[in-house]
């Protein structure tokens, strides 16, 4: 923890002027009108386009009207104060209310999310929300505590499959010799390592850049991110092998939480849920949408069959389900589709 607790230290120490003057700002509405308003600073990575920044709005509305306005949200889209790590490690430290991150980035400071970031763990988008809005997904919002975080909520995030500049992705042999930019998650870069690729972790913002420079040849997301970050004027094509089903996570600090009395904890929990209902809806509309505007933009939009890249990650599952961490998890998932 000591190890952890430095890291953070040294990120919010870099954050810029601009990230820490915001910070600033939200500390002092929620200590001012003798305490009247709480205010609590939200910051992700993606774009205010984006249907998980559209349900945060939501979220922030439905907050504020079920509060009577004495608590708000203040969001801070587009890494503006750090990358997805960076957020998390200012939650820790106190220094940021609340943040949205992958499950594969959270892995990394919770090991039990490892497991959604496993491939092919999911049999149908049925199966990901039977498990998400269920027993094992309410455990899993639990499991960031001891970590100094409180997850308040699944976002729906598609499924994610590979897109590349060079050449079209057809099989797991196409994959050979790729540079494939990944999450900072252990399990997506062993994911592609598994099927040949080369996994390079960069940061979101960094992604279009790296593309661009030949630093990467390709990455893998969901339409939605696809398009809206303007990845496909540089990836062409875009192979929906639909390797993993990785949800957002919507996290609170464990600071933060405390800081709230047990009305507002209810206020905000039931408003988590409501935006992240909301948002299921603002997605199933988004992909379509992405997928048709990719394709009229030049995009070769492959459905290759998934059978091969299975059977390629088959050695990798067999691997985490003997992982004390991860394993229990993932005999809890699938026996919930069992039964």
């Amino acid at each position: 923890m000591d190890v952890r607790r430095s890291a953070a230290v040294r990120t919010f120490l870099r954050c810029s002027l601009r990230a820490i003057s915001a910070l600033l700002v939200a500390f002092s509405l929620s200590c001012g009108g003798g305490g009247a308003v709480k205010v609590l600073a939200l910051a992700h990575g993606l774009d205010p386009s984006h249907p998980v920044h559209k349900a945060m709005e939501f979220l922030a509305t439905r907050l504020d009207e079920s509060s009577g306005g004495s608590l708000q949200l203040r969001i801070y889209p587009s890494e503006q104060l750090g990358s997805e790590r960076e957020c998390l490690e200012l939650l820790q430290i106190g220094s940021l209310a609340m943040t949205k991150v992958s499950a594969s980035v959270l892995e990394s400071f919770s090991p039990a999310f490892g497991v959604l970031s496993l491939p092919f763990l999911f049999s149908d988008r049925d199966h990901v929300w039977e498990v998400l809005d269920g027993e094992i997904g309410r455990d899993l919002l639990a499991e960031p505590l001891q970590y100094r975080l409180r997850g308040l909520a699944f976002y729906d995030a598609g499924s994610r499959s590979f897109y590349t500049t060079s050449r079209p992705v057809r099989s797991p042999e196409d994959l050979q010799g790729l540079k494939i930019r990944t999450m900072e998650s252990a399990t997506a870069m062993d994911m592609v390592r598994a099927l040949g690729g080369s996994p390079t972790p960069i940061s979101w913002g960094e992604i279009y850049s790296a593309l661009q420079q030949g630093v990467v040849d390709g990455a893998e997301n969901n339409p939605p991110s696809f398009h809206l970050s303007r990845h496909y004027e540089v990836a062409k094509y875009y192979s929906l092998d639909e390797h993993t089903s990785v949800p957002d996570v919507l996290l609170i600090g464990r600071a933060a939480w405390e800081a709230l009395d047990s009305r507002e904890r209810e206020l905000l929990s039931a408003a988590a849920r409501e935006s992240a209902e909301y948002q299921k809806i603002l997605w199933r509309a988004a992909e379509k949408t992405a997928l048709d505007a990719v394709q009229e933009a030049g995009v070769e939009v492959l459905r290759p069959s998934k059978q091969p890249f299975m059977k390629e990650v088959e050695e990798l599952l067999e691997a985490r389900r003997a992982d004390p961490e991860v394993g229990p998890w993932m005999r809890r998932i699938q026996g919930e589709r069992e039964n």
